[in-house]
């Protein structure tokens, strides 16, 4: 199956256990808007896209947007497409948490108006794996999400692989559940 072009990602679904429906159909559709109804989940969202490049520039400063990898604007429109998606759904997380990085909170913010910056989805890339208390906090945090509720994580994609063994693309999706069971994964 070739990769979804950027305007069908919003509508592309693909699921990451055995069993369940197949990329684009309407059953893991279902499935994954009954999990997060259901609660007690975290979407690890990786960034939308960005200009091209891999990890930020030689010298870049966290607090200085100008100096990292940032949203391109088919980045920034999937970015869009991912809080539209949400209202379609009738979905509203109970908190959207992010990376320091700007790609991160630019994602969160054009997604869904707000983002509270939390440490332990901060990238890792230079590192490649995450540190030990950032699993920790990331585990204690999911097996806190009550039923009916469910909080949206901005993070990188080496974050995600860490956490899950799975690689996202730029602004793909996995739910997971307590203990950082991966569930399904969704393309936007």
């Amino acid at each position: 199956m070739k990769p979804p072009t950027p305007t069908r990602r919003a509508a592309l679904l693909a699921v990451a256990v055995a069993g369940l429906p197949a990329w684009g159909s309407e059953a893991a559709a279902d499935d994954f808007v009954r999990a997060l109804r259901q609660g007690g989940v975290a979407i690890l969202l990786r960034h939308a896209t960005t200009t091209p490049g891999v990890g930020d520039p030689p010298e870049f400063k966290l607090e200085q947007c100008s100096t990292q990898r940032n949203l391109s604007p088919e980045g920034r429109l999937q970015a869009k497409n991912v809080g539209a998606w949400f209202k379609r759904e009738k979905l509203k997380p109970s908190a959207v948490k992010t990376s320091a990085w700007c790609r991160c909170k630019d994602t969160a913010t054009l997604a869904f108006g707000t983002h509270q910056v939390w440490s332990p989805l901060n990238s890792t890339f230079g590192d490649r794996l995450p540190q030990p208390d950032q699993v920790q906090a990331i585990q204690a945090a999911l097996a806190n999400i009550p039923a009916g509720q469910f909080e949206v994580w901005v993070s990188h994609g080496v974050n995600a692989r860490a956490l899950t063994g799975e690689q996202p693309a730029m602004g793909e999706a996995f739910l997971m559940g307590a203990g950082g069971k991966l569930f399904l994964r969704k393309v936007f």
